[in-house]
């Protein structure tokens, strides 16, 4: 009877271990997802010479700070609207754009709620407000026509934008390295947590992809650690229009080739040909 009472006890110890874990996961799982850099973000001419800085208005009433990058000559007409991953902030975008700019694209490099010293949290909710009124300081204030515009998103920023795309169609839509959904990535990040359950936060890039009919260009790296190769497959499979892909053969989530890398930007240049023709 002792043994019995002490297996039972050290069982009862084990199972409120394992909720009180449960728990603090589920209270502050979204520290887990948006990991914004500490500290501010430099004023945007010093990282890239005739970059300006410019603010972007929420409709919940925030006021984000973003960079535009205008296009080096020969200027195609066509702007990109760069939604970031979950880590860092814009100035660690900066290659990124430059390539960009480089072959005749501007750039609007935003940062979310909650980075790159902007107010508020993150959320999924959140993020698509953010994306909206980047948008719409393209298309409202510096009148670039919708078919015009381009959304490039990386990561999480790939289920931010493709959530855009159901609502308001750009001229092409560039996903880098995105997930199926935020469950399924999760699920594979980590496996010892019932995070089907607990997420808050959904992103489902599938779902929305299947009402999206612009061109658009999956852009991945096979020996993708973060987000497994065959997620960004099926995202590509599932998307209603015109879609290309791009593999980068041994690449991994944030080596080169997915940053800045050659082909990834040919993808982009492709796509704003495409809407600039």
């Amino acid at each position: 009877m002792r043994h019995t009472r002490r297996v039972l006890q050290v069982l009862a110890g084990l199972v409120g271990l394992v909720l009180v874990f449960v728990t603090l996961a589920y209270v502050f799982q979204r520290r887990l997802v948006y990991l914004p850099s500490p500290g501010p973000v430099p004023p945007a001419a010093t990282v890239l010479p005739g970059a300006r800085d410019v603010r972007l208005e929420t409709a919940d009433g925030l006021t984000l700070d973003a960079w535009y990058i205008p296009a080096t000559w020969p200027d195609l007409g066509v702007s990109v609207l760069l939604a970031p991953g979950n880590a860092g902030d814009r100035s660690l975008r900066a290659p990124l754009a430059a390539a960009l700019r480089g072959r005749g694209m501007s750039v609007l490099l935003l940062d979310y709620r909650g980075y790159g010293g902007n107010p508020g949290d993150p959320t999924e909710a959140g993020l698509a407000l953010d994306v909206r009124a980047a948008r719409s300081y393209l298309v409202d204030e510096l009148r670039v026509p919708p078919g015009r515009v381009i959304y490039f998103g990386e990561s999480l920023g790939a289920a931010v934008v493709s959530e855009l795309a159901t609502e308001h169609p750009p001229g092409g839509l560039l996903l880098r390295s995105p997930f199926t959904s935020l469950p399924d990535a999760a699920a594979r990040l980590y496996p010892f947590l019932p995070v089907r359950l607990l997420l808050k936060d959904r992103f489902p890039v599938v779902e929305h992809v299947r009402k999206v009919h612009v061109p658009t260009a999956v852009v991945y790296g096979s020996a993708d650690s973060v987000v497994p190769a065959e997620q960004s497959r099926a995202v590509a499979r599932a998307v209603a229009g015109p879609v290309f892909s791009v593999e980068e053969l041994g690449a991994d989530h944030n080596d080169a080739a997915l940053l800045d890398g050659p082909r990834l930007v040919d993808a982009a240049a492709r796509l704003s040909v495409q809407a600039a023709g």
